[in-house]
């Protein structure tokens, strides 16, 4: 990956945490950026993200981001000069929901409740 890609990548991940923090309503739980490919050329991006809450809450809030996804590229074009704004794709990962729970027993080992 270039200087260039991975400045782009970077400026990214921070703009894209934003404006779904900031402009797309209706989101129950918290959602992070884990991490965004972007492709040699700048115009592809698959932004992988992750939800915390119920099961409820996570498959609406993919919902939600589907839906937006329109809405957070045009944001990212207003934000970000480059020649194209970068097609967006969402994919979701469920890998901080099960660093949690792992975290969760772990806890529940250190404190005598799981032998």
């Amino acid at each position: 990956m270039s200087l260039r890609n991975e400045r782009v990548r970077k400026e990214l991940m921070r703009d894209i945490s934003d404006i779904i923090r900031k402009e797309i309503r209706g989101l129950e739980g918290v959602v992070s950026i884990i991490d965004i490919e972007v492709s040699h050329d700048n115009s592809y991006a698959k932004v992988f993200y992750s939800v915390l809450g119920s099961a409820e809450q996570v498959e609406k809030d993919k919902e939600i981001i589907e839906k937006n996804t329109g809405k957070v590229r045009y944001e990212v074009g207003k934000r970000i000069r480059l020649r194209v704004t970068p097609e967006i794709k969402f994919v979701y990962s469920d890998g901080l929901e099960k660093g949690s729970k792992v975290l969760d027993l772990i806890e529940k080992i250190s404190r005598g409740e799981i032998k």
